[in-house]
């Protein structure tokens, strides 16, 4: 509920850089018409929630890896392994370095 409460915030504030913003990707956490309306209503985008397996097979589940590659390779950061940055702006331009670092490395 406050995951969902704070994304809507994040979305409201945020809201004249998202303009282009078509399509949310979301995991589990982020079910449910209410939310799936706040960000139509918010964005103009629409919420796609990319569900775990519920016979809990392992297996690969399409567009979740794709939020759970980010996240893996943000990990590889020491930096960012805990959150030790006084403001939360500088957190935000290590996120931007690290994905830059990658995105170069791969060309």
């Amino acid at each position: 509920m406050l995951d969902r409460n704070g994304a809507l915030e994040v979305f409201i504030i945020n809201r004249n850089n998202l303009f282009n913003v078509k399509k949310i990707l979301a995991d589990g956490g982020y079910t449910g018409e209410k939310f799936a309306h706040a960000v139509k209503k918010i964005l103009g985008a629409e919420v796609e929630v990319a569900k775990r397996n519920k016979l809990h097979k392992v297996a690969v589940i399409p567009k979740r890896w794709v939020v759970e590659r980010s996240f893996a390779l943000l990990e590889k950061c020491r930096r960012l392994w805990k959150n030790c940055e006084c403001k939360l702006n500088t957190s935000l331009q290590m996120m931007v370095l690290t994905f830059l670092i990658i995105v170069l490395k791969r060309l």
